[in-house]
């Protein structure tokens, strides 16, 4: 009786490039997702902020139109940061942080447009940046909202090779840009009767203060560790 034939295991060693193909491929992916959820963050925050009460409707140079205004163009570069964070960061948690920040912005974003629609303004008025506020022209620094990154400092974070270099230099400039939003926020809380734009107010408040104590925390991992 013929004994059956056994097939030796191939032990030969994959190619190399399979787990870093894996790898690229599965960053990829979550670059999409992360890119797809800030487009519909964006068109929740529109769909949000049409639900706004329309009883009132606060003017070209009120508070409420500045804080939308400024805090769109102060949120825009806070995603675009998130983004590089979430695409190019190596630490898990501050790729995390960063699509978090980026897709939770972007939303905002979309309501806050969304007010400027339902009350019959432009995006962009006729006031100077921070008018709003009445400490807001001190708080101007090189044309800069409180908290904003330089162009200089925006090219850096860019240029920066992936690594904790890059990594922590993300997390500093996010610390910066998140205390100077809380800054404009408590400015529009200060200020405005409007209920929506409170609501919306206190929970942008909320949930950079609970970022701040992430951002802090792992920096100093990062940094201490």
């Amino acid at each position: 009786m013929t004994a059956p034939t056994t097939t030796e295991p191939d032990t030969a060693e994959a190619p190399a490039t399979g787990d870093a193909g894996a790898a690229t491929g599965a960053r990829r992916f979550g670059t999409l997702a992360v890119v797809a959820a800030v487009v519909v963050g964006l068109l929740l925050g529109y769909a949000g902020g049409l639900l706004t009460p329309k009883l009132t409707r606060p003017g070209d140079a009120s508070a409420e139109a500045g804080f939308a205004r400024d805090m769109t163009t102060h949120h825009a570069q806070a995603v675009e940061m998130g983004l590089i964070a979430f695409q190019q960061g190596t630490d898990a948690e501050v790729v995390s942080i960063g699509g978090d920040i980026a897709t939770g912005q972007q939303g905002e974003i979309g309501t806050m447009q969304t007010w400027l629609r339902s009350w019959g303004l432009d995006p962009t008025g006729s006031q100077p940046r921070m008018a709003w506020m009445p400490d807001g022209a001190a708080s101007m620094k090189n044309g800069l909202m409180p908290g904003m990154a330089t162009p200089e400092q925006m090219a850096k974070l860019r240029d920066t090779p992936r690594g904790r270099e890059k990594d922590v230099l993300f997390l500093e400039m996010m610390i910066q840009h998140h205390l100077g939003g809380v800054h404009m926020i408590d400015g529009i809380l200060d200020v405005s009767d409007d209920p929506e734009v409170v609501r919306v107010a206190q929970t942008m408040k909320n949930t950079q203060q609970t970022d701040l104590t992430n951002l802090t925390a792992a920096r100093d991992r990062l940094t201490k560790g």
